[in-house]
Parts: structure tokens; C-alpha cells; sequence
């Protein structure tokens, strides 16, 4: 298996799982409710964890000196592999859930399948990750429910988020380079299953809340997990990544 693509599918792991839980700790203090904001703080440290656990073994391959934290602290912007939809700003609380569903439906069936794959250390993380992860999707999933059966206003945000984040989810539904040769090499398993699980699980959802599945996305020139990002990533990275780039040495 070729060192760089192993070492570009953790970060894709890694960096989207960390750059989602970014994302909500920006909420902190900010949240519709005192026990949501709990929740989303519990949700953005779970996925911390879990980008902590694929960018050490990221760091293990490598073995450049570099730890964890570097590659977390220490990367510009294109040389970030995260999904695009997941930099994407929170907005109100119907772009914050409907991005989260997104998302967890993605992460839940692609560490589903993960959990399958010839790397054994793959199979330990994806394996301790998927037990937070259905929680997450099982939040999120109610979440939309919630939204579509509520208020007429409620429905109406949700229709409006669909609609502005729907083209972020080209990259859930059409694997990358990466992801295909690993496949080819059979490190993973095949790919268009976990697509075609995500897109029957965002079926059976808005079915069931009778809203209408659009049409799949089409492709952007941005990709994520070639690091052509949007702008807002940039502007993630320079609050996220200030303190330890301006204090090198800094220690609790």
C-alpha cells in the first residue's frame, strides 16, 4: 500500500471529523438551549477525539517527527483533506442539524464499512468511533424530524438549509482518488456501497417527513481531498490553529 495514500484517507478521516467539531465548539454559549449546547459540546469532543486517534496514526506513517498535533496545528489550508461541507458555517439551527445529518450519515456508514477493512488499526478506530457515531446520527436524525413536523417556520428553515448545502454533498456520494485505490488495493471495501447506504438513509428520512430527495449533487471545482477548499477554511485555521502557532513552546 502506498505510504501517501494510506497517509491522505487518515487525514480525510481525521481532518473532517476535527474540522466538524471546530464547528460546534463554536456554538459554545451560543446554543438554542442549555441542554443542546451540552449536547454539541459532547458531539465536538467526541469527534476530537476521534480525529486525535486517526491523525496519531497518520503521524505513526509518516514518521517525519511530526505528532498529532502538529498535523492538526501545524498544516495550511491546502494541505487539509476534510469534506467541504463539514467547513461550511453553522447558520441558523436548521443548517447546523441538517449539516450534522449530512455528515453523521456519511461518518456512520463509512466506519461501518470500515470496520471491515484489512488494516487492522483502521478497524480498532473506526471500530471505537462507530459506537459515538450512531448516537450522533440517531441525534441528528431525530433532530430533522423535529424541524419538518414542527412549526410551519421550522419546515420552511429546514426546506432553505437542504437547499443551501445540498451541493456539499457531491463529495459523500462520488469517492475521491484516495478512497479508490485503497479500494483497488483492497485495504476498504467497496466505496459506491457506503454512497448508495448514504443516500438511502437520507431517503428513508425525508420520506418519512415527506420532504422530496433532490436530485444528486453536481461537481464543483473545489475538492476537499485534493485541499481546494472554500474560503471559509482559511478563516477556520486562523482561529483554530493561532494559539499554538503563536506560542510554539506553550504548555499547560
Amino acid at each position: 500500500m502506498s505510504k501517501d495514500i494510506l497517509v491522505n484517507y487518515l487525514l480525510h478521516l481525521g481532518d473532517s471529523a476535527l474540522i466538524t467539531g471546530q464547528r460546534l465548539c463554536e456554538l459554545c454559549g451560543r446554543a438554542p438551549a442549555l441542554e443542546e449546547e451540552i449536547a454539541l459540546m459532547n458531539l465536538g469532543l467526541d469527534l476530537v477525539g476521534q480525529a486525535r486517534n486517526w491523525m496519531d496514526y497518520a503521524a505513526e506513517v509518516v514518521n517525519d517527527g511530526r505528532c498529532a498535533d502538529d498535523l492538526a496545528y501545524r498544516r495550511d489550508e491546502r494541505a487539509y483533506r476534510n469534506l467541504l461541507l463539514v467547513e461550511q458555517h453553522n447558520g441558523d439551527y436548521a443548517v447546523t442539524t441538517c449539516k450534522l445529518f449530512f455528515y453523521d450519515v456519511w461518518h456512520y456508514h463509512t466506519l461501518q464499512s470500515l470496520t471491515n477493512s484489512k488494516d487492522e488499526r483502521i478497524v480498532a478506530i473506526a471500530a471505537k468511533a462507530l459506537k459515538e457515531v450512531s448516537y450522533h446520527l440517531r441525534r441528528s436524525t431525530e433532530w430533522i424530524k423535529r424541524f419538518a413536523d414542527g412549526t410551519e417556520e421550522s419546515r420552511k428553515r429546514l426546506l432553505a438549509a437542504i437547499n443551501e448545502l445540498w451541493r456539499f454533498t457531491y463529495e459523500l456520494e462520488h469517492p475521491n482518488e484516495t478512497i479508490k485505490q485503497l479500494f483497488a488495493e483492497g485495504v476498504i471495501e467497496d466505496p459506491q456501497q457506503v454512497a448508495s447506504n448514504w443516500r438511502k438513509t437520507v431517503t428513508d428520512v425525508f420520506t418519512s417527513v415527506d420532504i422530496k430527495v433532490p436530485e444528486p449533487a453536481k461537481y464543483i471545482y473545489l475538492d476537499g481531498s485534493k485541499g481546494m477548499h472554500t474560503e471559509l477554511l482559511g478563516i477556520i485555521l486562523a482561529e483554530m490553529q493561532f494559539l499554538p502557532r503563536a506560542y510554539p513552546d506553550a504548555v499547560w
